[in-house]
């Protein structure tokens, strides 16, 4: 494990494996870097990976108050880190991250994007409009367990008896120490709406990834696709959102090396 220390004195922890030109890998939801490992290891053979715990998460630190700006910095230093330029792959609510990073004009010479959870119009019910609020409330409140429950209730919208299952088992309460870090990503998310505008702007080579299991999903991919000037399609057909690494690695590598 490895640190670098972001503009604002807070130090960034992550693990660097492989060779050859940089990937930086950013998670979204409540998960430390362990979630994208697979990840790493997979690409690792042709790359020098880069996996992070972005702050708030892990062994990363967090200085209040918290502001995306704060985020795009930390990124900002690992790309230093990894010598001034790298790709990145963004999965979920890591993508509103990496898409924001882009847009404001980061070294990143390619963009990856696996189901970046923007919600089109009529395609499922909105989030709501105090979800925002109601995250940083709770955690000002160390109420980890109730914004768990809001996010898979209200952003994920997974049905109430699964997240009560959810809440029995052990990996619930393992899950406590990222939740935090949900207020974050719903800060980043902000209406949860397709930044058309931004999207437009990128002229970074972009590969959107999707699994076709949650119809929602799917649509934002195609949207986000074809809002990017520069974007490839690709789709693991059948693979949920919690996707196989041994399934996205080669369509990473394949867009990365060419």
């Amino acid at each position: 494990m490895n640190k670098v220390i972001s503009t604002d004195g807070t130090p960034i922890a992550y693990d660097r494996t492989g060779a050859g030109p940089a990937v930086i890998l950013i998670g979204g939801g409540p998960t430390d870097r362990s979630m994208n490992a697979p990840v790493a290891d997979l690409l690792a053979g042709g790359f020098t990976v880069y996996n992070y715990d972005r702050r708030g998460r892990g062994e990363s630190g967090d200085t209040a108050p918290y502001a995306v700006e704060r985020e795009l910095e930390d990124l900002r230093a690992l790309i230093a880190e990894a010598g001034g330029t790298a790709m990145v792959y963004g999965t979920s609510g890591g993508g509103f991250l990496a898409i924001r990073a882009a847009a404001h004009g980061l070294p990143i010479t390619k963009l990856a994007l696996w189901e970046v959870p923007y919600i089109l119009p009529g395609t499922r019910p909105a989030v709501p409009a105090g979800y925002r609020d109601q995250q940083f409330a709770l955690r000002e409140q160390s109420r980890y367990g109730d914004m768990l429950e809001l996010f898979f209730l209200e952003a994920v919208l997974m049905p109430e008896e699964v997240v009560a299952g959810m809440k029995a088992s052990p990996f619930w309460e393992g899950m406590g120490g990222t939740a935090p870090a949900l207020a974050y990503d719903a800060e980043l998310a902000g209406d949860f709406a397709l930044p058309a505008e931004q999207l437009a702007a990128l002229t970074v080579p972009t590969i959107v990834i999707d699994g076709e299991t949650i119809p929602w999903v799917s649509a934002a991919a195609e949207a986000i696709a074809t809002a990017l000037p520069d974007a490839r399609r690709h789709t693991l057909t059948g693979q949920p959102h919690n996707v196989d690494p041994a399934a996205i690695a080669p369509a990473l590598a394949e867009f990365f090396a060419a």
